[in-house]
């Protein structure tokens, strides 16, 4: 029987941990059915390292933008630099970007104005945000709301863990909700909730490696093959086999990041 095919829609290979051997942290993906990858790249200065893993192997992808927690530390970055970022071929979204206020509140006003800038970036070039949300929640609903209203863009909550108004707010806009190896811990059955009142056709699958790993390898490295454990926890909140939550999450991801689609379907 052919391995179901699935897609890690983010992770950060060239963080410590898996950096180290990308070319067997792909292997592995592959060979538990992951055949595509988003490495995400957090610092602008890391781009092209980031970069220059997309290209090196096939499976994977790339998206860059400057992280919340990094927007106190790093110069505000220019929509413009993001739009040329956004010409290479496998570069498929904005970010990651978004508010941190369990770490940073202190820099509450730069990551908005960072956010802001980013969400340009995702109108003027098409590609989808991808948000980072962490002890935010309102302001988070308000400035995605006041901004798609301003222009409407495309966006995932990645690694989504807050609250079941945030995610009713991001539905609403016609986002997408991204599960990561949290909402497989035994503990997290009011997340597992939040997903299962959302549609099918908005959700993805992530690891966030090297953070995150879900059973049975918590406490551990996480890396792109464990992509797998988390869909099959997703598939028995849907009420589906993993084979058709796969399938159904991997559409889920052509539509959204249809640039890493037309990319497979030219190769």
């Amino acid at each position: 029987m052919t391995q179901p095919q699935i897609v890690d829609s983010h992770c950060h290979l060239d963080f410590e941990g898996l950096v180290e051997e990308v070319p067997d942290v792909i292997d592995r993906a592959v060979a538990a059915g992951v055949t595509r990858m988003v490495t995400i790249c957090t610092r602008l200065q890391n781009a092209p390292n980031v970069q220059a893993i997309a290209e090196a192997h096939d499976p994977v992808f790339w998206a860059a933008g400057t992280h919340p927690m990094r927007a106190g530390e790093e110069p505000l970055i220019a929509v413009e630099t993001l739009e040329t970022l956004a010409r290479h071929p496998k570069f498929v979204g904005i970010g990651e970007t978004g508010l941190d206020y369990h770490y940073t509140a202190e820099t509450k006003a730069i990551q908005q104005d960072s956010l802001r800038i980013h969400i340009e970036a995702a109108r003027r070039t098409g590609l989808p945000l991808i948000i980072h949300a962490r002890d935010a929640d309102d302001d988070m609903a308000r400035i995605l709301t006041e901004e798609h209203r301003a222009g409407a863009y495309s966006c995932v909550m990645h690694c989504f863990s807050s609250s079941a108004a945030l995610a009713e707010a991001a539905l609403d806009l016609g986002f997408y909700l991204s599960m990561s190896g949290i909402a497989a811990f035994p503990k997290s059955q009011a997340l597992r909730d939040i997903f299962a009142s959302a549609p099918i056709d908005r959700i993805l699958v992530e690891t966030d490696s090297p953070y995150l790993a879900p059973p049975p390898h918590r406490g551990k490295r996480n890396e792109p093959a464990f992509t797998a454990h988390t869909a099959r926890v997703g598939a028995e909140v849907f009420d589906l086999s993993y084979e058709d939550f796969a399938a159904q999450t991997s559409a889920n991801f052509d539509r959204l990041f249809w640039k890493a689609a037309d990319y497979r379907d030219a190769a």
